[in-house]
């Protein structure tokens, strides 16, 4: 398997997912410059990861879907190679329209750092399949801008396509206005494409996989990839 982590002016998680694919789940992988037009041939998955990307200037995401990379991520991603992107990626994977919906100012316009609960809402993905339906995970959450918003048809249309695979809730599960930390609608907290092979989340996976770091929710999400890749 092989993994590349795309590296943006303002990435500061990139080296985070690195070490957790490279030292955790012990996976080949390598640094992907935002600034790159070549092709991304011989990789297995492709992570965008979280930071702010050129400063978040304008909005979060919006002027790294301009880097010379993108297409070319567009173009694997259309191929039906794995992406995921982890906060900031996932500002720019909906910035993209790889992604439907948009992110927006947390609903109290502040920043949050904090552990959050999120349930598993579909497991029959590559990103999530060693997961149980309905198990309740704690992942970190650390954004400004994590407020998911979608029109009401597309909304639809993601609820009957099983998109929707992440809900904020309450260590019991609870998806209610309560244990919602940014206002998101039906508490999103990651979706996919229509094909399944395009996955955003705000939470942080890669800062939940180790022990020392007092959890290890979030690495499964990576040992889903690698489960479904050895799978298919």
């Amino acid at each position: 398997m092989k993994f590349g982590v795309v590296v943006f002016p303002g990435s500061n998680c990139d080296s985070d997912c690195f070490h957790v694919i490279k030292d955790v789940i012990n996976e080949d992988v390598e640094y992907i410059w935002h600034d790159s037009d070549e092709k991304l041939t011989g990789f297995d998955c492709i992570i965008l990861p979280g930071g702010f990307s050129y400063g978040d200037y304008l909005r979060a995401g919006a002027i790294a879907r301009f880097s010379r990379v993108m297409p070319r991520i567009e173009e694997f991603a259309q191929n039906g190679g794995l992406v995921i992107g982890i906060c900031n990626g996932f500002q720019i994977l909906t910035e993209s329209h790889l992604l439907p919906g948009a992110l927006i100012r947390n609903k109290n316009l502040k920043f949050i750092c904090s552990d959050q609960y999120v349930k598993v809402v579909n497991t029959n993905t590559p990103f999530t399949n060693l997961y149980k339906e309905g198990e309740v995970i704690n992942l970190p959450i650390a954004h400004g801008e994590g407020n998911y918003v979608v029109d009401d048809e597309t909304l639809k249309q993601m609820i009957q396509n099983q998109q929707i695979m992440l809900q904020y809730c309450d260590k019991y599960g609870n998806v209610n206005d309560e244990t919602n930390p940014n206002g998101s609608i039906l508490n999103i907290a990651g979706i996919c494409n229509k094909e399944k092979n395009v996955f955003g989340l705000m939470p942080h996976p890669e800062r939940s996989s180790e022990k020392i770091l007092g959890c290890e929710d979030g690495k499964r999400v990576f040992l889903s990839i690698v489960n479904y890749l050895k799978s298919r």
